[in-house]
């Protein structure tokens, strides 16, 4: 494999994790941190830390509607719920597993 095929290939596993995170509204961001240990919003950090390393002008709103799809706070207000008793709690044993 090139370079060059590694760098598309990469690319378009990006592409389509941005996709499948989109298409799934329902799944809240600390599930994903309590499951996988990270989130829309860390895909955006490591997108806007790409662009800042690659002296690429970038805004981190920009980067969170790279992700997110539209803007952050649009998305927060029709798809972000309350985190649940459980969610916070799966959420906290995990973070305290992590740092184990």
């Amino acid at each position: 494999m090139t370079k060059q095929e590694r760098l598309e290939l990469e690319a378009a596993a990006f592409r389509n994790l941005v996709s499948h995170l989109r298409n799934r509204k329902d799944v809240q961001n600390i599930e994903l941190m309590t499951l996988a240990g990270f989130c829309r919003n860390c895909l955006s950090k490591w997108y806007k830390a790409a662009a800042d390393d690659m002296d690429i002008e970038l805004s981190m709103d920009e980067a969170r509607e790279a992700v997110y799809g539209m803007p952050y706070a649009e998305w927060k207000a029709k798809y972000q719920t309350e985190a649940t008793a459980e969610q916070q709690a799966a959420f906290d044993k995990a973070q305290k597993q992590d740092k184990a």
